[in-house]
């Protein structure tokens, strides 16, 4: 209680005032006027007055309602304090939007194998030079380490991961604990119902329609797609090479792609040795092949021209090409694994 001897130093505080009748204060809500940019906020708007100013302004949020009142912004708008009580059934049904799921900071797995995510995308528009129309995506969530399989049918998608894990596991001596993938049916069957069983394996599926949900896998997707579209426009080679080029940007993202949490390569914490790189041409790059299929006379050109797709540690598969009118023609049939080659960029050889 303030004294009856106190005064205030400055008038510019005084944000209301009100006679005093029968040692009581009586305030008439109606004449409340703000003085600049302070607002005296005593009063209540009614329900019904908080739903008439809700959709007097578009169905503003009551949150921007009660901040236009707070700081005097407009003209207007009674000097009340508004509330939501969530009965606005027009916002309910325009406003609603999927949950987010937010990510992680900080990763739960601490082994690696121990979390696989995967993914199957396809079929593609055309299919790959090996005839190949789906690609199965792999991803530990501990390494980030990937691993791209190619598939004809969604129906090989159960052999392949039977026989990839049974290779990884018996690699690198640890068991793979949970699979988490989408509820498609080539991850969701009896084969693959009884070798999860057999082998003691988790799985955990994607909600219907919420990828994010599974979206390493899903993110991983879009940046092999990505890589492998812009390196076929930057070699000029047709579509059908997708699946060389999915696979040689997973390659090199392995080697290149830095982990947050340990700083390191997915290759270095999967291998344990830092990754060389110094060997790597670009994708499709023109090069001259020795030629060791054909037989050749004393005077006859040793090389051909050719494209240079990185597939593996161990070999190079090139793509003999004839030159004909200033023009590639590509022989699919031509295909060849090959180290003696000789590359045409620039500061390469």
């Amino acid at each position: 209680m303030l004294g009856r001897n106190f005064k205030l130093s400055d008038d510019d505080n005084v944000l209301l005032r009100t006679p005093r009748q029968h040692n009581m204060y009586l305030i008439d809500l109606n004449n409340i006027v703000p003085d600049r940019d302070l607002t005296c906020l005593v009063a209540k708007a009614s329900t019904d007055e908080c739903m008439l100013w809700h959709k007097r302004l578009c169905h503003l949020n009551f949150k921007t309602m009660n901040k236009l009142v707070r700081h005097n912004l407009v003209r207007g708008l009674p000097t009340k304090c508004f509330e939501n009580d969530h009965t606005c059934t027009a916002c309910l049904k325009g406003k609603q939007h999927k949950a987010s799921c937010k990510s992680k900071l900080v990763n739960s797995v601490s082994k690696p194998l121990h979390t696989l995510h995967m993914d199957l995308f396809g079929p593609t528009s055309i299919s790959s030079i090996s005839h190949k129309w789906y690609c199965l995506v792999v991803i530990d969530d501990f390494f980030r380490f990937t691993w791209t399989f190619f598939l004809k049918t969604k129906n090989e998608t159960c052999g392949i991961l039977r026989k990839f894990i049974t290779e990884i596991e018996n690699l690198k001596d640890v068991n793979v604990k949970i699979i988490r993938c989408d509820n498609g049916g080539e991850f969701r069957n009896k084969e693959m119902n009884d070798f999860c069983s057999q082998k003691g394996i988790k799985r955990e599926f994607s909600n219907a329609r919420t990828p994010q949900q599974n979206g390493v896998a899903e993110r991983k997707n879009r940046t092999l797609i990505e890589a492998a579209r812009t390196m076929l426009v930057d070699a000029k080679l047709p579509v059908t090479f997708w699946a060389e080029a999915v696979n040689t940007a997973s390659y090199v993202q392995n080697r290149v792609l830095v982990n947050k949490s340990q700083n390191k390569t997915p290759y270095e914490l999967f291998n344990g040795i830092t990754p060389a790189i110094g060997f790597l041409k670009p994708f499709g790059c023109h090069v001259m092949i020795l030629n060791t299929l054909d037989n050749l006379g004393k005077f006859e050109a040793k090389g051909d021209e050719g494209k240079d797709f990185k597939l593996n540690d161990d070999s190079n598969v090139l793509l003999r090409t004839l030159r004909q009118h200033n023009m590639y023609s590509i022989d699919l049939n031509n295909i060849i694994p090959h180290k003696n080659l000789t590359c045409g960029c620039k500061g390469l050889s």
